[in-house]
Parts: structure tokens; sequence; C-alpha cells
């Protein structure tokens, strides 16, 4: 039942063919799933942000309102902990996931006054974007069907990849740089903090080689230093954090 479910919503999200389609099939399995609420967004300052973001719901208005002049959307503590899992996550995990300072507990608090209860947060982590997720909420008594959650991941999961499709924030790059193996190799070791030298010695490649490599792909992202290079190897998705926090 619940494979079929997926299936049936997996079809309704990649047929879509605008945001608001999208929107009532999202509310439509949230509702199914025992859910009230969903929030599918970026997390940015929607009115503020220069960048293309994401952000569909059908939350109460007052919590709209309230989020938005607080500037909530890089702040809210189910984002913050959203940064930290791969994996959705209850909202009763939370204090296991971040610390929970006073603003926070407001911040709980308010949105509890506005008729949220629980939930169940799907994060979503892209290279190049902003982080993301899609929550799904109860409302003031009503609890949420804790065998269907395996489904509530796999719908966050889709709904939040055609909202990036619908929405333009998924693009192919023709025109993005391509690094050879050698360069990828060369990038991967000085955002450990290794220089050029320091790089041929263990790549066994000649001390002007791997200058060359560091030369020809910063020219292909034109860029200037080791750390804008970095930088934009990350949101290419050529290195990892991990890669570049290594210690």
């Amino acid at each position: 039942m619940v494979l079929a479910t997926a299936q049936q919503f997996a079809t309704a999200a990649e047929t879509a063919v605008d945001i608001a389609e999208l929107g009532a099939h999202v509310d439509a399995i949230t509702r199914e799933m025992g859910f009230r609420y969903f929030a599918l967004a970026h997390h940015v300052d929607i009115a503020r942000t220069p960048q293309p973001a994401i952000r569909i719901h059908n939350y109460p208005a007052e919590w709209e309102a309230f989020f938005d002049a607080e500037g909530l959307g890089r702040s809210d503590p189910v984002h913050r902990a959203s940064h930290l899992r791969n994996l959705g996550f209850p909202w009763a995990m939370l204090r296991d996931l971040i610390e929970l300072s006073r603003r926070d507990e407001e911040i709980i608090a308010r949105s509890r006054r506005a008729g949220i209860a629980d939930g169940y947060t799907v994060p979503a982590h892209i290279p190049g974007e902003s982080e993301g997720s899609c929550s799904f909420a109860t409302a003031h008594g009503q609890s949420y069907r804790v065998e269907w959650l395996p489904l509530a991941q796999f719908v966050g999961t889709a709904a939040f990849e055609a909202a990036r499709r619908l929405s333009g924030v998924r693009r192919i790059d023709l025109d993005r740089p391509r690094l050879s193996d050698r360069q990828r190799d060369c990038i991967y070791w000085a955002a450990r903090g290794k220089s050029e030298w320091e790089t041929a010695q263990i790549l066994g490649i000649g001390h002007g080689t791997a200058v060359q490599h560091m030369k020809e792909a910063r020219k292909r992202y034109g860029v200037f230093n080791k750390t804008q290079l970095a930088i934009h190897a990350l949101y290419d998705g050529a290195l990892t954090f991990t890669d570049a926090l290594w210690r």
C-alpha cells in the first residue's frame, strides 16, 4: 500500500506542470500520511535572497507572517537541525541534534500557539545551492502515522526535486568547467593545506606539473587563488566539505 502510494506520488510530482499543481499533490499526500501541514523550502530569507529559491507551504498565515518578520529562514531550529542529518527526523529529536537557545524555545512555543504541534523533517542537501528541507507537521490533537515515515522521507525528497525543476533552480550548466582527474587531485590536496611542492611529492609528479595543473584549474574557473578555486570545486561537487575540513 505504501509502495503504491509512493509510486503514484512520484508520477504526479514528475508530471506536475507548475508549482501550484505540485503543492496540491504534496498537500494531499501530507493529509494521507496523517499530517496537516507541509513546508518545502530553501533555508534562506526568502524576501532578501538574490538567487532563485524554493518555498511552498500551507502553514497558518499567522506563522508565515511571524516567520518572515523574524527572518527565520536561516535560523529556524528545525532548519539548523536538518543541516546535521541526511535522513529525515522527528522533531522530538531536536534537542539531540542541536543545543536549543532561549530564542529557539520561544520560536517553538510560538509555532505551537499558531497551531503547529509536532512534525517530521526531510533534509535536502544539494552542492551549490542553499540548504533546504521538506517538513510535515501536525495540528493540535492530531498524530501522524509512524509506520508511514519512510513514505514521508520519499515524498520529501521527490517533492523537493520536483520543486527544483519547476522553479528553475535545477539546471544543467553545459558551460560548467570540467576538471581533469589530476586537476581534481591537486585541488584536493591544496584544500588540505598542501603546497604545490608537497602535492607533487604525494602524487608522484613533477613540481612544475603540479603548478601547471593548479594554474589551468584556476583558469577554467576564472579565479586567482587556491581559496577561490577550492570554493568553486566544493559547489561543483568536485570536492567535498569533508575533504576540505580534514584534520
